[in-house]
């Protein structure tokens, strides 16, 4: 390569990669930008003479060259972070790959909050969208123009034309089920969230289908919360003493069963094997003893949403429907033992 001198202090420009690479500023500039029909080695060389001066490309610039502003934004309803954070990060991983950035947007479940996200990001025109959410039911689309992609995950669209990501939670639920039969385990019961919140209805029909035969009483309704999991356990131990398995709708419930359990003088899983639902770590690894837990896959569900906005970007835009992405039992000591 060329030598060039760039002054003390100041930074790397364009044309000094184009002298260090022996070429021109124009045919630098398209071979860090990845456009043109440059030779590999040409671009190449041009991205080895850009490292060693540590050059950073002007995004600014860049994006007024391409018509894109290589930025999505990402619009919540969990303003915890428990679904919408490993979302984020699994689109992240995707969409760095082509140099964008994600910009998160909670909406705190207010419709005029989640307008005025929308109009500052399509203000800094975003090269698309995903929309994401704590809760599992459809929910209203976005008003989005339709140059701009959208995809909803892991809270769906009720529009069957726009691509939503979905968890398999009924699969999930089956699964655990599954699990504490296979063990030997025949006086099952199932613990989970409100009536009225669709993951637990979808969870609980999966279960007791599963279950079959072997449900000791109905499913039984509460909070998504430690204590409702510790109530549960005692109504259980009191008018079904010898059941011997609990799946749960959450790792919260869950681990509250466990307390109950434990409390009541019950062995987890030597006398009553638990199964949670979500495998949130701070909860299903903190749980006395670790939860055996059903794993929403929600990282590859982010990179997943990332690999359809980076495909409609470059215009082969994501087919319109519901995707079900699978999840997975995660086996610990609450129904293994150690």
């Amino acid at each position: 390569m060329t030598e060039t001198n760039v002054p003390a202090g100041a930074p790397p420009r364009i044309v000094d990669v184009a002298a260090l690479a022996g070429v021109s500023p124009g045919t630098a500039s398209k071979a860090l930008n990845g456009t043109g029909q440059l030779r590999a080695e040409t671009r190449e060389r041009v991205r080895r003479a850009a490292e060693q001066l540590g050059f950073t490309p002007d995004s600014l610039g860049r994006g007024l060259s391409s018509g894109r502003s290589y930025t999505v934004g990402l619009i919540t309803t969990d303003s915890f972070g428990r679904f919408s954070i490993p979302v984020m990060l699994g689109a992240e991983n995707t969409l760095g790959a082509g140099e964008m950035v994600v910009l998160l947007c909670d909406s705190r479940d207010d419709p005029l909050r989640e307008q005025h996200h929308l109009r500052t990001l399509l203000a800094r025109r975003v090269d698309g969208i995903i929309v994401t959410g704590r809760r599992t039911e459809p929910r209203p689309p976005i008003a989005a123009p339709g140059h701009v992609p959208v995809v909803y995950a892991f809270t769906p669209s009720q529009d069957p034309a726009d691509a939503s990501l979905v968890v398999d939670q009924a699969g999930g639920a089956s699964a655990a089920v599954r699990h504490v039969l296979d063990l030997g385990r025949r006086r099952v019961a199932h613990v989970t969230g409100p009536s009225d919140h669709h993951a637990a209805v979808v969870r609980r029909e999966a279960a007791a289908a599963e279950a079959a035969g072997h449900l000791v009483c109905d499913p039984l309704h509460g909070d998504w919360s430690e204590r409702w999991g510790r109530l549960a356990a005692d109504l259980l131990l009191r008018r079904h003493p010898d059941v011997d398995a609990i799946t749960c709708g959450s790792d919260q419930i869950a681990r509250g069963v466990c307390d109950g359990l434990r409390d009541a003088g019950r062995r987890v899983p030597d006398d009553v094997a638990v199964v949670g639902f979500d495998d949130w770590d701070v909860i299903a690894l903190a749980s006395r003893p670790p939860l055996t837990t059903v794993a929403l896959g929600l990282e590859a569900m982010g990179r997943r949403a990332g690999e359809l906005l980076l495909d409609a970007v470059a215009g082969r835009p994501a087919s319109p429907g519901t995707t079900t992405m699978p999840t997975r039992l995660v086996v610990r000591e609450s129904t293994v033992g150690v």
